[in-house]
């Protein structure tokens, strides 16, 4: 049976006390991990602020987990998000082989910076 990577992103309701974040956070990691999935990392961002409201409120607290897992999992995970009262909204992506080196780069925390062109930022000087 192959496995898939996946990143999921979801968003629990803001309001809970700090064990109940950690018991829905170990529910779905276990739920991964007892139905053939592979956890690589659970990385809990926390409260953040919305841009807009959701459900009635202005926050959530965000959980990213990164795993490998068979695909037929992926839908009965995303039944369990779907029924849990405690999850606002999440996202399942399923990863391709770009996805994955920028993934590797990322664990190796050599991931390149893309964001600067210093020819642009002259440019922009020299406008003034």
């Amino acid at each position: 049976m192959s496995k898939n990577y996946y990143e999921l992103t979801y968003i629990i309701n803001p309001v809970l006390e700090d064990e109940q974040y950690e018991e829905i956070v170990k529910k779905f990691t276990d739920y991964i991990r007892n139905n053939g999935g592979e956890i690589d990392e659970v990385d809990e961002w926390g409260n953040r602020k919305f841009e807009y409201e959701m459900d009635k409120k202005s926050s959530g607290y965000y959980v990213n987990a990164y795993f490998s897992a068979p695909g037929e999992l992926i839908e009965k995970l995303e039944r369990a998000l779907r029924i849990d009262d405690h999850v606002m909204r999440y996202l399942t992506l399923k990863y391709d082989a770009k996805m994955l080196r920028h993934r590797e780069l990322q664990r190796k925390n050599a991931v390149p910076t893309v964001f600067v062109d210093e020819e642009e930022e002259e440019g922009e000087e020299d406008e003034d």
